[in-house]
């Protein structure tokens, strides 16, 4: 039952997205493309896999965090992070998550046993809304654990409390339709509100094909790429090629498959691995 309520809460968020995203790729692309390519099928699979296997797989560790938290932190921290209003804790839980997403994000990118599971998000060659989806799962949920984890051990997001369990759900909601319009086909750079919160064209950069590649790791926060160097925004252009040299399966299965098979030399590594080569 609780399967079936979850396919049919997907369905409904999947055509919503589809209401609002397929006119504005229409009316704004950065790059014309067709609206049913072939990979929509496989689009469409990754972004059920992505809504319901992570979940599954992230409560019990984020429980298990959880309680850990409490073994080691001390109370009084708890206890006073606790005490904040929960806009306050909110605003704390999209700084601090903001961190360990980034991490986790490049350490996607820079180690090769996980980007084996990331290289199936940089495969496509176009970029529009449901790539945002389009990820293994289990490097849907390192990435996930990164970020919810540092909230989770300062207290500042907890499943033992009503609140506390809203908190990281709404940081994981704000994150994941962020990830939908960073995506998207849209030719909008916001002025500079982009040098405040991520846009199409600061992501579209992190999915280019060309040099340089491996920037713009920020879910929401383009600062975290300013302070540690990986920020990479030119005025008036955009990427000419994007994906990954080499060529994963096509299939959805395949693609599930493929980075527990030996031959991952045929992916191609991001530059922060192919320099230590």
């Amino acid at each position: 039952m609780a399967f079936l309520i979850g396919l049919i809460r997907l369905s409904a968020w999947l055509l919503l997205l589809a209401v609002v995203f397929l006119p504005l790729e229409r009316l704004f692309a950065v790059h014309p493309r067709k609206i049913i390519g072939k990979s929509l099928t496989g689009d469409i699979g990754f972004f059920f896999i992505s809504g319901l296997v992570p979940s599954l797989l992230l409560t019990p560790l984020l429980a298990l965090v959880a309680s850990g938290a409490y073994a080691v932190v001390p109370y009084s921290v708890h206890a006073a992070v606790g005490a904040w209003p929960i806009w306050a804790r909110a605003l704390a839980a999209l700084v601090v998550g903001e961190i360990g997403f980034y991490w986790g994000h490049r350490w996607a990118h820079e180690i090769p046993l996980l980007w084996r599971f990331h290289s199936v998000h940089h495969n496509p060659t176009q970029v529009y809304f449901l790539i945002s989806a389009r990820a293994h799962p289990i490097d849907n949920v390192f990435i996930r654990l990164c970020g919810l984890i540092p909230i989770y051990v300062l207290g500042i997001a907890t499943p033992l409390t009503p609140s506390g369990g809203a908190v990281s759900a709404l940081l994981v909601i704000a994150i994941t339709m962020w990830g939908f319009f960073i995506h998207a086909n849209l030719r909008w750079r916001l002025g500079p509100l982009e040098w405040v919160i991520a846009t199409p064209a600061f992501h579209h950069w992190h999915h280019t094909l060309a040099q340089p590649r491996d920037r713009n790791y920020a879910s929401m926060l383009p600062f975290m790429d300013w302070i540690f160097g990986t920020h990479y925004l030119p005025r008036n252009q955009w990427p000419s090629a994007y994906g990954i040299e080499a060529k994963l399966p096509s299939s959805l299965a395949a693609q599930l498959l493929h980075p527990f098979r030996p031959q991952q030399s045929q992916v191609r590594l991001p530059e922060s691995i192919a320099d230590q080569g």
